[in-house]
């Protein structure tokens, strides 16, 4: 078993097998106990570097691993070299500790931040726990702090430049065309009703944008068209981006498969047993003439080569038009059609 000089696990307090959640908590919690603005006992500033470095191994999966299976010396290049062991890897603390601090708490003093510089820091009464557990540490605003808290005390200190904005999740719209549509390629102009912040960075006014979606030839159903931060702007958050989803629109012709489309051509039953030519429209008004001599078949498909629509990523080609056959048999025979068609007709 090796033997470790550093348990970077005891160092944070945790155990074995702890969770990434468990570690970042660990490491807020003793980083605040011995942060040197905090903690003016001999030897602090170092256990505050001893706790960077812990977080620093411990949060990063490659360099957790190597130390979990070979400690301190193999993750250092100190142990057996070959394979997928610490022989490849060699690792040295060479981070500020105070500058991991700083990054895991969004700003640079989260003591004078909140709780005033002028007094050097929080009270020595003070559970340093709280304040940040009571806001719910992580929340995704400054230092941690969620948005709404933040934004209300941006203003304190001068500070305001450390408030943390998330962007809010996508807007989607579906943006129907037609296959015609698709087959040229056209410009959608979509109007859009949004929150933007007036100029004093604190009211909202409402403002209505127009924004232009270019639909390239052969483009399929779903592709998605992006326009980064065009939703609700307010104080807290950075603004959402729109996101238009292509859909289809129902044809009354035809139906896409793809760079394909397909035409159901109805014929007799008649046609189906002796041949025949079907008239078959296309997506440009024009018709072409598909014919076969052979009995028509459950499922049997005639291909139009270069009269789909459009490759996307190859517009100059063009996919097929399908034609697929439905046979309409007749509701009614007279007693002669039948015996006749029994007599030529093989049972099986």
């Amino acid at each position: 078993m090796v033997k470790m000089s550093k348990d970077y696990y005891d160092i944070l307090g945790i155990k074995r097998g702890a969770s990434e959640d468990d570690i970042k908590k660990a490491y807020r919690k003793q980083a605040l106990r011995y942060h040197p603005d905090k903690n003016k006992s001999p030897g602090a500033e170092e256990k505050f570097k001893e706790i960077a470095e812990a977080y620093d191994v411990l949060s990063d999966p490659k360099k957790k691993d190597i130390y979990d299976r070979y400690g301190e010396e193999g993750l250092k290049g100190g142990g057996p070299s070959g394979g997928s062991g610490p022989g490849t890897f060699s690792y040295s603390f060479q981070g500020d500790p105070h500058a991991i601090f700083e990054e895991f708490f969004g700003g640079r003093n989260p003591f004078g931040q909140f709780f005033g510089a002028r007094n050097g820091g929080m009270d020595e009464d003070m559970d340093i726990d709280d304040p940040f557990a009571r806001f719910g540490m992580g929340g995704g605003g400054m230092g941690g702090f969620p948005r709404s808290f933040s934004s209300s005390m941006g203003g304190m200190g001068g500070h305001s430049s450390v408030v943390k904005k998330q962007q809010d999740s996508p807007v989607v719209h579906d943006l129907r065309v037609t296959l015609e549509e698709v087959l040229s390629g056209c410009t959608k102009r979509m109007k859009i009703s949004r929150k933007r912040l007036n100029p004093d960075g604190r009211t909202i006014r409402t403002e209505d944008k127009i924004l232009e979606v270019q639909i390239k030839k052969g483009w399929k159903e779903g592709t998605k068209i992006t326009f980064p931060k065009e939703g609700d702007e307010t104080p807290t958050n950075i603004p959402a981006d729109v996101v238009f989803v292509l859909k289809d629109k129902p044809h009354s012709v035809f139906k896409r498969e793809g760079s394909d489309i397909v035409y159901t051509g109805k014929i007799s039953l008649r046609d189906a047993l002796c041949g025949c030519t079907v008239p078959v429209p296309t997506l440009e008004g024009k018709t072409v003439t598909v014919s076969t001599t052979d009995i028509v078949q459950p499922g049997m498909k005639r291909r139009v080569s270069g009269e789909g629509l459009p490759y996307p990523k190859r517009p100059d080609r063009r996919g097929d038009l399908i034609v697929e056959y439905e046979v309409k048999f007749p509701e009614r025979l007279s007693q002669s059609a039948r015996d006749t068609i029994a007599q030529v007709l093989p049972r099986s």
